[in-house]
């Protein structure tokens, strides 16, 4: 019992006690790092720094970011996320120029970078960003007007002759045909944007430059409108496809703020989107998204959220989109169907002999529907007429539900 009440956390081993404050908040874990010089090496390995979520600590500032930087963070860095100061009192910059470019060399492996309620209008460009970036994550942040925009240095220091000769000209188109991005391109394939009013078609308009993107979420960013949209689409031009050509995923959806324009941004789908896979349309934007959907030749999945819908709407929409592989529906609330008023004589005994044949005949299938009908799903009359128009695509009923008529 002696050796028992000895023993302490000194002698667990050091992956155990990794583990252990693995389980730590960041604000937790610095403060561990003052029990014992044991522990001070030990909250300093990379397992425990691979995911850094400070958006919880609210006192964050850039002096305490430079000083995680000079201590903790490193190389084994994958993914962090960050709460700006754009809505504390205190205000002032919080990333700057020089923190930035410290993170890209002492953190070399960092692929998503989650902001918060930044305040991003004192940096010049996005370009200033880790280059091992894959994921960037905006939330409530205000952008300045060039952010998204890409420059290369090498095209800046070219003379006027070399850039007025056709050679350069066609070189620059076959690396672009080609898929080339310069050295210093933006290597950023996944771009989320939640919540950013200042986000607008200048904005969308300078995404067409960068090479790598590929998926595109928008979500209640307002000054986005039909003709921005439109113009950004991936659409045959004079050098080959032009615009987001190699964008595979769009997201629109409109669930926020009351008082806002409704700018129907969706609409811009109208004129077709080539190489666009999959879509998704939440809030606001179904409605006009549906109507333009059948113009997207190359679409295979489709994804309907937060709104409410009706089935002749749903039908009529897929009727045109033969080549739909999925069709998900999220937290969707359908419209009851509307049931004609019956009229006393009508339909009398041919109608009564011909609906008791229907019934001696499914009588034997009614117990094997019943089994394989889905809890999940609100209207089963909806999942037979799609499984009709769309024999091919699967489709998902996540968290819906049916209308309640008053009446």
């Amino acid at each position: 019992m002696d050796e028992y009440k000895a023993c302490n956390l000194d002698y667990f081993p050091e992956n155990i006690l990794i583990d252990v404050l693995s389980f730590l908040s960041v604000r937790e874990v610095v403060r561990a790092g003052r029990v014992c010089k044991r522990w001070k090496r030990l909250v300093k390995d990379q397992r425990l720094w691979r995911l850094v979520d400070l958006t919880t600590w609210k006192g964050v500032t850039s002096r305490i970011l430079w000083l995680l930087l000079r201590q903790y963070l490193g190389c084994g860095l994958r993914c962090l996320r960050l709460r700006g100061l754009l809505l504390s009192a205190r205000g002032g910059t919080f990333l700057s120029e020089s923190w930035l470019k410290a993170l890209s060399t002492k953190c070399p492996r960092l692929s998503k970078l989650y902001l918060l309620h930044a305040d991003l209008r004192g940096l010049p460009s996005c370009q200033l960003l880790p280059p091992s970036l894959q994921i960037l994550e905006l939330r409530g942040c205000e952008l300045p007007r060039e952010f998204f925009n890409q420059t290369s240095p090498a095209s800046s220091q070219e003379t006027p002759e070399a850039t007025s000769s056709v050679g350069a000209q066609q070189k620059i188109r076959d690396q672009k045909g080609k898929g080339q991005a310069s050295p210093s391109g933006i290597g950023i394939d996944t771009l989320v944007l939640n919540n950013v009013p200042s986000f607008t078609d200048q904005h969308l308009q300078s995404l067409t430059t960068w090479e790598r993107l590929r998926r595109l979420e928008m979500r209640d960013t307002f000054r986005v409108t039909a003709n921005g949209l439109r113009s950004s689409a991936a659409k045959e031009g004079v050098c080959g496809v032009e615009g987001l050509s190699r964008l595979k995923f769009l997201e629109i959806g409109i669930t926020g703020r009351q008082g806002y324009q409704l700018q129907m941004a969706s609409l811009g789908l109208g004129a077709g989107w080539l190489g666009l896979e999959e879509l998704s349309l939440g809030g606001k934007e179904v409605g006009p998204g549906l109507l333009c959907a059948s113009r997207l030749k190359d679409l295979k999945c489709l994804c309907l959220w937060a709104c409410t819908l009706s089935k002749m709407q749903i039908v009529r929409s897929c009727r045109m989109l033969r080549g739909l592989r999925r069709l998900e529906f999220l937290d969707v609330i359908f419209q009851p169907p509307q049931c004609p008023p019956v009229v006393e004589g009508e339909g009398g005994g041919g109608g009564g002999e011909e609906q008791d044949n229907d019934e001696a005949a499914g009588a034997d299938n009614s117990n094997d529907e019943n089994r394989t009908l889905d809890v999940n799903d609100p209207i089963p009359s909806l999942r037979r007429s799609l499984a009709a128009l769309l024999p091919s695509c699967t489709v998902v009923f996540t968290n819906c539900s049916v209308q309640i008529n008053p009446d």
